[in-house]
């Protein structure tokens, strides 16, 4: 399963509510929606796409976080955050998100 989970760390709360989309790179070098949700209650999107179905592929997830600081009447430098990662072998890929309205950090989860 790949799935995800944002922390506002501006509010010291889950970022919910947060548009969220799961892409993979194909050969021709375009990108290819896999799918695609909206943080819970908790900030968590969880399965996203199965990864044994994506081993040695190239895929990203993309966060909408200029319309999720929008929504709260909050500024953001960023309108989009997207982080890239590889599949490898293991059954499970968490990729967490902290966020603030101008700065942000990943990485690969448990």
């Amino acid at each position: 399963m790949i799935s995800t989970h944002v922390l506002d760390t501006a509010l010291g709360a889950p970022a919910r509510a947060l548009a969220v989309r799961l892409d993979v790179l194909e050969p021709s070098g375009a990108w290819r929606t896999l799918g695609s949700a909206v943080t819970t209650e908790d900030g968590r999107a969880t399965g996203l796409a199965d990864p044994k179905d994506l081993v040695g592929r190239t895929c990203r997830l993309c966060f909408e976080v200029g319309a999720y600081f929008a929504a709260g009447g909050r500024p953001s430098f960023f309108p989009h955050v997207e982080v890239s990662f590889v599949v490898g072998g293991e059954p499970r890929y968490h990729v967490p998100l902290l966020l603030s309205p101008f700065g942000y950090s990943t990485y690969r989860g448990s």
